[in-house]
This record gives structure tokens, sequence and C-alpha cells, in this order.
């Protein structure tokens, strides 16, 4: 059983995170990001849900939402989340890996949003950025880990897949067997090298155009979006300094 001092660590994480996720007027700039990727009724994976804001503007749009998060302290949250719209959401409290099986989840009970199944990367963040100095990971969970390709048998194919998953994205993207019309994934300096790989991941699997997010802006970066050999040689040069963001892929074919 945890005791009262972390359970009140945990709290005040989830509040802090809720009141930076879901700060008012956030709802409507995702759905007017979103809204191009995701016509009504489609279908959406949200990999890495944290405290549901993507999840919930997924949804309002219409779609219907594979939301996948793995930490345990977040369910009871993201189900009371989920209510009216449980017709469109389906929640799965699992990682997301190059293989089924389990994984040692990292989690920040200050700062849940940063929990991480990544150890290499969880190293090179606090090393090498700023924003991450101070930042402890002191607690564990072993979770279960679905891949891709097993959401995409178990649901069917989405149209759009954000993927945020502190320094686990390529490991996702390991796990995915065909290529997606569209994604989006973070990047983090002092962890280009994970952007770097999914990049080419998705290289592998098909002929995509990149653009940029800075932050938590909701708005491109890059006024043409970019082939993939210029994203890696953006990421390759310290990604413009540019400390965090997403990048979204879309299918060229598509």
């Amino acid at each position: 059983m945890m005791d009262p001092s972390s359970q009140w660590r945990l709290r005040l994480g989830l509040l802090r995170s809720l009141a930076i996720y879901w700060r008012p007027g956030r709802q409507a700039a995702l759905r007017r990001l979103y809204a191009p990727f995701v016509p009504p009724g489609s279908l959406v994976f949200d990999v890495g849900a944290h405290v549901g804001d993507r999840m919930i503007a997924l949804a309002d749009l219409g779609a219907r939402v594979v939301a996948v998060e793995p930490q345990p302290q977040l369910q009871p949250w993201l189900r009371r989340l989920t209510g009216r719209r449980a017709d469109r959401i389906t929640l799965v409290e699992a990682a997301v890996g190059a293989e089924a099986g389990t994984v040692d989840l990292a989690i920040n009970r200050s700062n849940p949003t940063v929990s991480s199944a990544s150890p290499a990367w969880r190293s090179a963040v606090v090393a090498d950025h700023p924003g991450f100095r101070g930042q402890t990971w002191d607690a564990h969970a072993r979770v279960p880990v679905t891949t891709l390709a097993a959401l995409i048998e178990a649901h069917g194919e989405p149209v759009f897949c954000k993927i945020d998953v502190e320094g686990f994205e390529a490991e996702v993207l390991a796990g995915l067997d065909r290529p997606l019309a569209a994604l989006s994934f973070e990047f983090v300096a002092g962890a280009l090298d994970v952007a770097r790989a999914c990049v080419e991941r998705l290289g592998q699997l098909g002929e995509y155009e990149y653009n940029m997010i800075i932050g938590e802006r909701r708005r491109f970066a890059w006024g043409d979006w970019c082939d993939g050999e210029a994203v890696i040689a953006w990421l390759d040069g310290g990604a413009g300094g540019v400390r965090s963001g997403d990048l979204y892929a879309r299918r060229r074919s598509s």
C-alpha cells in the first residue's frame, strides 16, 4: 500500500498536469489542429493518453478513439473523462512497444506526464535538457506492452495516430507493420536520436512528408511540409534549437 506522502505527491502531480493541459481555450485549439486529419466517424489512436486532453479533443471531433495509457494512477481520471463519450472512447491500460510483453515503467510522481519506459531517454534529457533538470522518477510499475499492429488487428486501422511516450516513440513505431495516413510523435532536445529513428522507420513503411509544432503550441512552424531527408538533417543539426515539440507525418500517397 502506498504511504500518505506518496499519495499526496501523486495527487499534486496530477493537479499540476491538469492545470497545464486543461487550461481554458486549449481544447478548441486542439480540435482546430486535428480537424484536417480526423474526419467525423474515423478511427484514431492516442498512444500515451496521459491526462486525456487530446483524447477528448479527438472524440469531440466525432472520431472513435483508442486511448492507450499504462500508468495505473491515471486510469481513474481517464475513466471519469470518458463519461458520456464512452461510445467513442476505448481505454487500453498498457504501454505500446516493438513486441508484446511487459516493461518497467519509471513513474515521476511529481510530474506524471513524463513517466517513461526508456532509461536511456531519462538519462539523456536530465543531462542535456534544462527543462528536465531536477526531474526524478521515484516509482516503478511493471506494465503490459501491446503493439500498434495488435491494436490495429483488434480495433481497425486509424486515420491518425498520436504518439507521446517520453522516449519510447521509436519502439512504438517498431511494432507498426504498415504505413498509416498520418501520425505525430514527440521530439525532445538531448534525445533527438529517438525522433530520427522514428523518421527512419516511417521511411521504411512509406513515403511521408513532415511538419513541426514547437512545444505545446497548436500551429505548424514550417510553411511547407518537408521530406524525411530534410527532417533528419534538421534533427542532426540540433532541431534549430527547439527544445521540444511534435513532428507530424502525413503519407504522400494519401
